[in-house]
């Protein structure tokens, strides 16, 4: 359960991520609202799982995810550069995640 409470935190992160992006400096009030909201419960989520995981492999993990899919998010949906060194430096992210899921 406590892996599960990570990912969503992790999801959570890009939610919170992007919605900021997309509130323009807190001047759009729904953008900011939903960033502000998927932060706490991020943050929420991540606080209950590091009482069953390791601090350091739960964090790792949590800013991990959350970066890769904020990329994936600004790739897909923002038009952002795919280039082909990014993508193996998000290779690298994911590769050093499921490590420390592994050990």
């Amino acid at each position: 359960m406590p892996w599960l409470l990570l990912v969503g935190a992790a999801l959570l992160e890009v939610v919170w991520a992007t919605a900021l992006e997309r509130s323009e400096g807190f001047t759009r009030l729904w953008p900011s609202v939903v960033g502000v909201v998927a932060a706490v419960v991020s943050f929420t989520l991540l606080t209950t799982a590091v009482r069953d995981l390791p601090l350091g492999t739960a964090y790792a993990v949590w800013v991990g995810l959350g970066a890769v899919g904020v990329v994936v998010v600004g790739i897909v949906a923002l038009g952002e550069s795919a280039a082909p060194a990014r993508l193996v430096c998000l290779a690298l992210i994911v590769i050093g995640v499921v490590g420390l899921k592994l050990l």
